[in-house]
């Protein structure tokens, strides 16, 4: 039986810039992942280096900071059987120039860095990312309102 999981997904400010998100969450929708959460804002500097302090010694970090506070993104939790292998499929490869036609990689992102969407990798980092973007309180507010 599979397990109902929690996982989160961004979409980050390439894919909002080019009007993209609308299509993505259409997508994420009719993949059967439930959307529990949702919010849209603006990084600032604090908020990108916390989230991706696991790449700070990385030579892209500072990079990956000054893209993800171009513009605003979209943070999502997400919920359902195998939530997280899900969303990664249909996210596709890191590198959006070999991601196929049909995930969300190829067909919003650019390269590797400008790749339209994030998701959690493991349930242990699902939980620790949810906790960074979301209050339970806003959690359970659209748990409750789910049919």
């Amino acid at each position: 039986m599979a397990e109902t999981q929690r996982t989160f997904a961004i979409i980050k400010p390439d894919a909002v810039a080019n009007k993209s998100a609308g299509q993505i969450i259409a997508r994420i929708e009719e993949s059967g992942l439930d959307i529990i959460a949702l919010k849209r804002l603006q990084l600032d500097d604090d908020m990108a280096q916390g989230f991706y302090a696991v790449h700070k010694e990385r030579p892209f970090f500072g990079d990956l900071v000054k893209f993800m506070t171009s513009g605003p993104v979209v943070a999502m939790a997400l919920e359902g059987e195998n939530a997280i292998a899900r969303w990664r499929d249909l996210m596709g490869p890191t590198n959006s120039t070999e991601a196929p036609a049909g995930t969300l990689r190829g067909d919003f992102g650019t390269d590797i860095e400008r790749n339209a969407v994030h998701g959690s990798d493991a349930p242990e980092t699902a939980k620790l990312e949810i906790s960074y973007w979301f209050n339970a309180s806003e959690i359970q507010a659209l748990v409750e309102a789910l049919p």
